[in-house]
């Protein structure tokens, strides 16, 4: 089949990629296929739902038009530097241009050995990829910049990691899988037109209003820090842990990539980790913006060839720029929290209410999403909902008094803010138990129904279901802390 391919990224980045094929599945099946995904991309993908689309998304057949990829790239991986990383279990099948006009990155995840394997077999085993299925398409969902998925199907290989584990392949979708770490790459090489090649490229891709500035370069790094901005902010107001958020896993797009070990905080905890690799809580969720500034630094550095001839003027550009993101961080995330609770003209004295009430929900071990899903239902009298997840109700009842007096100091406490409030706060999460025990059934059991149950939910994130209140709690507490694992 001929799909609509435009390979920019092969035809002018060669030095960034290493040609590849995928190796072939024994026996396929379509699991999951994004309808709704497909009819973006348009029409020949939407005929992809058959046995020509298992094919194409079991490795087996290359579509018409594709150039099969695996891109390079270095990276800090826990703050220690690697120089030569690169897609060791991904394959960039090639660009799509969809309805919208917007370039697209088709990649299988999943499809076998590349020259960046490192050793690796380049398989995954099926319960990654159907964890990020149902992540990456719940993040969607809520509104957060994100690759998405369009189709994850089922080897019929067997993949060996701790145990023998049935194989599976995703179709990742993104506006790119360009990286800080593909820059850290052609600094490494030494060489400035590879630099400037790569950055050039980037901001006609996804920052085209630059092209014509003066002084793009340092635009350019100020774009992608606003789009990191948004993101990891947004990853705050929901409660998200990335787990693993290594300058190779930071998209140039602000599009939330890699969802290995990956969780949402129930209870909250600002120091919150799960990964199991992460010993030292480098990528907590409290964290995660200290991180931001850092890997946005380690990208600087690639570009101060770029900014000025005089690599002390650049350094000193840069240092300027990055001395500002930690402050218009706090803009960005005071703005999402302040609309989590119904405020949207922000005043002296928000700041301070809504730690107030961080700090009441981390002393109560209070569940992170359900806090602001049950403000709302406070609002037209559900009290009981909010007032049931704090067992020092005094507490909780003297901020409520607080926040109302706050609210009416701008509008009304109404159902209207209510319905408001209830677009923003999702009911529905990816909670950590449900997920786990949807990709047991599916690997243990070859059962599909707890996957397609859940995420059925998490991808109407806002709208109430009638009889769904166990997909809403968290998991019970116990003495066992849960632990995420990357899956390679």
């Amino acid at each position: 089949m001929e799909l609509n391919f435009d390979n920019s990224f092969a035809k002018e980045l060669k030095d960034f990629y290493e040609f590849t094929k995928a190796d072939k599945s024994t026996s396929p099946k379509l699991i999951k296929f994004n309808d709704s995904l497909a009819k973006k991309l348009g029409p020949e993908w939407e005929k992809l739902k058959s046995d020509s689309g298992l094919l194409i998304f079991s490795g087996n057949e290359a579509p018409k038009g594709s150039q099969s990829l695996s891109q390079v790239y270095s990276g800090h991986q826990f703050g220690g530097f690697s120089p030569l990383l690169g897609d060791g279990r991904a394959i960039l099948l090639g660009e799509v241009v969809d309805k919208d006009n917007i370039r697209r990155d088709i990649q299988l995840k999943g499809s076998g050995r590349t020259i960046f394997s490192r050793g690796g077999d380049g398989k995954s085993a099926l319960g990654p990829v159907l964890r990020e299925y149902l992540v990456s398409e719940a993040m969607h969902s809520l509104n957060i910049p994100t690759t998405r998925a369009l189709a994850a199907v089922s080897s019929g290989d067997d993949v060996y990691r701790e145990r023998v584990l049935p194989g599976g392949i995703l179709t990742r979708v993104a506006s790119s899988h360009i990286r800080v770490g593909t820059f850290q790459y052609a600094s490494t090489t030494g060489d400035i037109e590879k630099i400037k090649a790569l950055s050039d490229y980037s901001i006609n891709r996804h920052y085209k209003s630059l092209l014509p500035k003066k002084e793009k370069y340092i635009e350019f790094f100020e774009s992608v820090c606003d789009s990191q901005i948004n993101l990891i902010s947004k990853w705050m107001g929901i409660g998200f842990i990335h787990g693993v958020m290594n300058t190779d896993n930071m998209t140039i797009s602000g599009e939330t990539i890699d969802y290995g070990p990956c969780a949402f905080m129930d209870r909250y905890n600002p120091n919150t980790f799960f990964s199991s690799i992460d010993t030292q809580g480098r990528y907590a969720y409290s964290n995660q913006p200290l991180i931001l500034s850092w890997n946005l630094a380690r990208f600087a550095e690639t570009l101060i060839p770029l900014i000025d001839k005089n690599e002390q003027n650049a350094i000193e550009i840069l240092t300027q720029k990055i001395s500002l993101i930690q402050n218009k961080y706090e803009k960005a995330w005071l703005k999402v929290m302040s609309e989590k609770i119904g405020i949207i003209n922000i005043k002296d004295g928000d700041l301070d209410l809504i730690n107030n009430l961080l700090d009441i929900m981390k002393n109560e071990k209070a569940d992170f999403t359900l806090v602001f899903r049950y403000l709302a239902d406070f609002i037209i009298g559900k009290e009981y909902l909010l007032i049931n997840l704090f067992d020092n109700s005094k507490k909780i009842n003297e901020w409520i008094n607080n926040w109302k007096n706050r609210i009416e100091k701008e509008g009304k406490f109404d159902k209207s803010l209510c319905i408001k409030m209830k677009k923003i706060n999702p009911l529905y999460i990816p909670r950590n138990h449900l997920v786990e025990h949807a990709l047991d059934e599916a690997v243990s059991n070859d059962n599909y129904k707890p996957f397609h149950n859940l995420l059925s939910y998490v991808t109407s994130p806002f709208d109430e279901i009638s009889n769904s209140k166990e997909y809403t709690l968290p998991a019970p507490i116990t003495d066992k802390p849960y632990k995420t694992f990357c899956g390679t």
